[in-house]
């Protein structure tokens, strides 16, 4: 009887009810939309920075003191303490190694004469930097990982192609190759100044554009900088490419003043700053720092986006549980007459609250399930525009979605259904 009572209301005013599925629909729709970009947007901006480079460097901690203007390091190329390259497959093993996308080391050195054979040139001083292109790092549990300066330092343009790893091969920056003219597939020497060792023949794969001061040097593999430096296991700085979350003030606290929870807590979280921490626990004698202009922008934006996704959300259900309200107190006024009749034949506040409310929930559950529909068409077109990838429909927005929809239709007609609750039936079937 109760269902049949429902039914009845729905099928013979079909049009208010209309009216709050579609107002439910589209305030659903666009929280749909908001949440699944907002939940989404974390990700992909984590992805879009991670374009823009390594957020993370590491340098000895014995190393002289930095000198930085512009993160341009200006410190004496052949000065300073080293790192062991052995001992960066260690940091695929902290807690967060899945996020951790890329690295790659750089070893640097100056004091190489170079000839360009091809040319004829005279020989020219030249700064050598030394890393990997396409290295494959034999992990501890037996798994390889590729990475590379091409991960950690994607703005770097190679025209021709990066040298292989292993092989005489080298790239020429391009400004060195423009004033020495050096062309891809020249040979050309590299030969210690200092001493006089064997000379490298090495061939030219690609010209090097970066906006820095590599365009003036020779990047090689990194063995044969490290031949020069005279050690074949050392690097002296290695970039870090890792997929991190914003910072908040909690992360930003040092974890020497944490107790034993929060320091567990904030291990737990993918912190730039408690990524860098556990990379200087397997790194002993390590300095790791944030590259805090990528860090800070990837935070403020995500900020601001979220911000204004919520803002949309609040907006969006504001606006619904206001027309939910409208519609039930006309669709109440409409019914006075039943609802009074309803009454004067025996029937509670509690029994007319309850069908009121229930009729509400209904409408809810379809104008929330409509609203999911229309949302994510309209969060794939928003992704599409704005990444170039849409969010990927999430069961738990729908849960959350069909709540929502639940508590705006509850709060909305809050009102309404207890003003009719309390009418008295005399006065209403007496036509007062």
């Amino acid at each position: 009887m109760f269902l049949r009572l429902i039914t009845d209301s729905v099928t013979r005013r079909p049009r208010r009810k209309l009216l709050t599925i579609a107002a439910l629909s589209l305030g659903m729709a666009v929280v749909t939309a908001a949440l699944s970009v907002s939940l989404d947007v974390g990700d992909r901006l984590s992805a879009e920075f991670r374009s823009l480079g390594a957020n993370l460097v590491v340098t000895p901690q014995a190393d002289s003191l930095p000198l930085e203007i512009g993160g341009v390091d200006y410190r004496p190329v052949n000065s300073g303490a080293y790192l062991p390259e052995s001992g960066l497959p260690k940091i695929k093993s902290v807690f967060w190694h899945n996020n951790i996308i890329a690295f790659a080391p750089v070893l640097e050195y100056f004091g190489v004469e170079l000839n360009d054979y091809s040319q004829g040139s005279p020989a020219h001083q030249v700064q050598i930097i030394g890393t990997w292109s396409r290295h494959q790092v034999k992990l501890p549990d037996g798994t390889s990982f590729e990475t590379g300066i091409e991960e950690t330092n994607p703005w770097w343009h190679v025209d021709g192609s990066w040298f292989r790893e292993n092989a005489w091969e080298v790239v020429v920056g391009k400004a060195f190759a423009k004033q020495n003219g050096i062309a891809i597939g020249n040979t050309i020497t590299l030969l210690d100044s200092t001493e006089s060792d064997v000379p490298f023949i090495v061939k030219v794969t690609g010209i090097l554009s970066t906006g820095g001061p590599e365009d003036d040097a020779v990047v090689v593999p990194i063995g044969i900088t490290q031949f020069f430096v005279g050690n074949n296991n050392v690097y002296r700085k290695l970039y870090v490419s890792a997929l991190t979350k914003p910072e908040n003030d909690f992360a930003r606290r040092d974890p020497k003043t944490m107790t034993p929870d929060e320091l567990e807590r904030w291990s737990c979280s993918p912190f730039v700053s408690s990524i860098a921490y556990s990379i200087q626990q397997v790194l002993p004698g390590s300095d790791v720092r944030v590259i805090h202009r990528v860090a800070d922008g990837e935070g403020q934006i995500l900020t601001r986006v979220r911000s204004l996704l919520w803002l949309v959300t609040f907006a969006a259900l504001l606006a619904s549980a206001l027309a939910v309200g409208a519609s039930s107190a006309a669709s109440v006024i409409e019914r006075r007459s039943e609802l009074a009749l309803m009454k004067a034949l025996g029937a509670g506040s509690t029994t007319v609250g309850f069908l009121l409310a229930a009729e509400q929930l209904l409408l809810a559950f379809v104008g929330g399930t409509i609203g999911y529909a229309l949302g994510l068409f309209l969060a794939r077109i928003v992704g599409t525009k704005i990444f170039g990838v849409p969010p990927a429909p999430s069961l738990l927005v729908l849960a959350l979605i069909l709540a929502l929809a639940v508590v705006v239709t509850l709060l909305g007609s809050a009102i309404p259904l207890r003003r009719a609750t309390r009418c008295e039936p005399a006065p209403i079937l007496r036509g007062e």
